[in-house]
């Protein structure tokens, strides 16, 4: 079985880093960001990059990847050596001595502008890819969803992370609506059933539902016994109830979990 952080999705944010990449050769990740987000999904083999506004017509999209040297953890000073010194330059980090930058064939676009932190993927995943949505690989359930999500055109976010007050929710896949929002959980066996789970899940749906999101959650064994059945068709009642999908440059219609013929568009289809 492949590893899930085989390839690193990590966030290249301005012209100065790309820079450092192209020239020198190397990125840094934070210990801490490691240690917070990563976990069992370091060291990654590949690194590529997700470019955001600041890169103009190469913004929110992968375009570029390379493989993993070396890692090293070093100081802030001893990468910046002619910065000056303050409380920023004991900070540890580690530097990923990589190979050249190759470029995709086909970026992996993001079909909103979203917040993202890393996405360890698999190289199967990342060379497969049509948009940043299809790197995730978190549990089979989410799988099996967003499988069924993507044949009905139901364009979902996966892994969103969205701001409640001062608290941070990632939902599994959040779908915007012209009236409204819905999140989708795919509640497993064990967390389900949970008991020390339920006051957080509680209060996070309080959250949610306080700041115009609808909850929907669904258990393993309604996603593996009746996903077509119950919870596409519970999730389209509630998409349409809401005013249909908030689809930007897709063309708008109505979400039929029932038709097996489904038409399915690009990327960047006008209306």
């Amino acid at each position: 079985m492949t590893e899930r952080g085989e390839v690193l999705v990590a966030i290249l944010n301005n012209q100065l880093d790309f820079a450092i990449l192209r020239e020198q050769g190397w990125y840094r990740i934070p210990v801490s960001s490691a240690e917070k987000w990563l976990k069992d999904r370091w060291p990654p083999r590949w690194l590529a990059f997700y470019q955001t506004k600041a890169f103009g017509e190469e913004a929110h999209a992968v375009h570029y990847f390379c493989q993993v040297q070396q890692i090293r953890k070093v100081q802030r000073w001893q990468l910046f050596p002619d910065e000056p010194k303050d409380e920023k330059s004991e900070r540890w980090y580690y530097q990923l001595m990589l190979q050249p930058l190759q470029k995709l064939p086909k970026p992996i676009y993001s079909r909103r502008w979203r917040r993202i932190t890393f996405i360890p993927t698999t190289w199967k995943k990342f060379i497969s890819a049509d948009e940043v949505n299809d790197l995730y690989q978190i549990s089979s359930l989410e799988e099996r969803m967003w499988a069924e999500l993507k044949r009905l055109q139901v364009w979902a976010e996966r892994q969103e992370l969205v701001q409640v007050n001062s608290r941070y929710y990632f939902l599994d896949f959040a779908i915007y609506c012209i009236k409204g929002n819905i999140d989708i959980e795919t509640d497993g066996d064990f967390w389900h059933a949970n008991p020390e789970r339920a006051p957080q899940d509680n209060i996070r749906d309080n959250d949610l539902l306080t700041n115009g999101w609808k909850v929907l959650r669904f258990s393993s064994q309604q996603i593996q016994e009746q996903i077509q059945e119950y919870c596409v068709h519970m999730i389209a009642e509630n998409v349409e109830k809401l005013g249909g999908p908030e689809t930007g440059r897709l063309i708008p219609r109505k979400i039929d979990p029932d038709n097996e013929d489904i038409y399915q568009l690009s990327l960047f289809d006008d209306l």
